[in-house]
């Protein structure tokens, strides 16, 4: 596997984003983790990782990383006792910002999709986490796409030319 190393990203390019902006408020929080999270995300094995789950895993980005970024125990220990939940929520949307910058500069694209992390219990009002899945913080993530396009077909694209060239085919296969 060949580590792509970007540049990092640091607090002034994440404000100087055109969503980054929105999130001056979590960058310049004193008591969120942001630079915790910052030096987490710039790890070039990280960002490989976060490919390697679109593309070997048909999964979001962040579901590469996020079992390792939730048990950072900065990040862990805010978004479980931030006195409001608009915080945590606020800094959580930030790092969707964060992926979706390092992903941009690997070469990906947003799809405007969402692929799941977690599933959140019956009464999600009381509970401000997630009771099953990937994550207990993060519910959902944006997809990517390859700008180059992908590497391999999907299964849905096999599947089809597979009963395509069964339904077309002799039904014999694999004689010599």
């Amino acid at each position: 596997m060949s580590v792509t190393s970007i540049e990092p990203i640091t607090r002034e390019a994440f404000l100087a984003d055109r969503h980054g902006k929105t999130f001056a408020d979590v960058a310049n929080d004193a008591e969120a983790p942001f630079e915790e999270v910052l030096a987490f995300f710039n790890d070039p094995a990280r960002q490989q990782r976060m490919e390697d789950s679109e593309v070997h895993h048909d999964r979001a980005a962040l579901a590469g990383v996020v079992r390792e970024l939730e048990a950072l125990p900065g990040l862990d220990r805010y978004l479980a006792s931030a006195a409001e939940r608009r915080r945590a929520a606020r800094l959580r949307q930030a790092i969707g910002v964060l992926v979706r910058m390092i992903m941009e500069r690997r070469g990906w694209r947003t799809t405007g999709k969402k692929g799941s992390l977690g599933v959140r219990g019956p009464d999600a009002q009381a509970v401000r986490h997630n009771t099953g899945g990937l994550s207990l913080w993060f519910l959902r993530a944006e997809r990517y796409a390859r700008e180059q396009g992908t590497p391999y077909r999907s299964v849905r694209e096999r599947c089809g030319e597979l009963e395509g060239a069964l339904a077309g085919g002799s039904g014999e296969q694999g004689t010599s």
